[in-house]
């Protein structure tokens, strides 16, 4: 006890000496000279542009909302600077309540002007406060009644990874999402996009989550998802020993080439390389074309190849061929 009176006692000293006690004063004048300051500065008048949050209500439950949400509008205010501060960190704004029933145009959208959002918003401000202007210059909502499609999502942007990999597949999560819009909209959509995607200089395997590209009027269901790109080495590879057909043969006709089978070359990753085989390719000859446009040699065509490989030739054009009866 007798410690703390004794600590007391200097600070007190200390405090209350000559020099310190000018501080004090110092100290208290400049307090009271902020605080003057302060009421001046909160009494002058001040723009100052704040969100106030928006919902519709009212909305019937066969209804569905297809629009972007618009959640909030930005309004300029004009007050005093006590009133500006306590819109920005006081009590909160309530948000406008805009009745559905009272707004729709009934073609499936609606409509609320610039001035009816400034009514609505002068309900709840103080009398001495003036709204300036607003953003936006209307709110428009659009809707129908259940009508949806389904349809698959394909990514956009430019994503490249480092050299040399490339892309070798590319995964949706979901693949496709319920699009709800106007059926004259609903007929023209057959595919949805996503925001642009910008990403490079990656070699493993990257997974992002982006929302979808907005359209006025279309609502997704979900409105984001998520996309994985698979990477993979890029190699020149080749196969042998594809077998060399002939197509439209007249009955009782055989064609025999020379050599009877084919190499094929072409660009393609190396993960997907290794499950390639010949009978993923189809080297035929055209016997129509043979008896257009007889000749020594027959011209070999490609007719079907995977659709993950590039640049693929053949390694010869045309053969020596034999037609010979069966």
């Amino acid at each position: 006890m007798k410690r703390e009176h004794r600590i007391f006692h200097v600070i007190r000293n200390f405090l209350f000496s000559s020099v310190n006690r000018e501080f004090l004063v110092f100290l208290f004048f400049l307090a009271l000279s902020g605080i003057f300051w302060l009421l001046m500065t909160l009494n002058e008048s001040y723009e100052k542009e704040i969100k106030l949050p928006v919902q519709i209500v009212n909305v019937p439950q066969n209804v569905v909302l297809t629009s972007d949400s618009i959640d909030t509008i930005k309004v300029t205010l004009n007050d005093k600077g006590l009133m500006i501060m306590n819109y920005l960190y006081g009590e909160r704004l309530k948000p406008l309540k805009i009745n559905f029933k009272t707004y729709t145009r009934g073609n499936g959208s609606g409509s609320v002007s610039s001035a009816e959002l400034q009514r609505l918003a002068y309900q709840q401000l103080s009398a001495s406060t003036k709204i300036v202007s607003s953003k936006p210059d209307k709110l428009e909502f659009f809707y129908n009644y259940g009508l949806r499609k389904r349809v698959p999502v394909k990514w956009t942007g430019r994503v490249t990874p480092e050299h040399p990999y490339f892309i070798s597949d590319v995964e949706y999560s979901p693949d496709s999402v319920d699009v709800f819009t106007s059926q004259e909209r609903l007929d023209s959509i057959n595919v949805v996009y996503t925001e642009p995607l910008n990403y490079a200089n990656f070699h493993d395997t990257l997974s992002v989550r982006c929302y979808l590209h907005k359209q006025k009027g279309v609502k997704h269901v979900p409105d984001n998802i998520g996309v994985t790109f698979h990477t993979d080495v890029l190699t020149e590879a080749r196969i042998a020993n594809i077998p060399i057909k002939g197509i439209n043969m007249p009955e009782g006709k055989v064609l025999r080439t020379f050599p009877a089978k084919i190499t094929v070359r072409f660009v393609t990753g190396v993960n997907r390389y290794r499950k390639l085989s010949a009978n993923d390719f189809s080297v035929v000859v055209d016997y129509n074309e043979i008896a257009k446009h007889p000749s020594d040699k027959c011209t070999l065509i490609l007719r079907d190849a995977p659709e993950e490989i590039s640049r693929v030739s053949l390694e010869m054009k045309q053969v020596d061929y034999l037609i010979e009866e069966d």
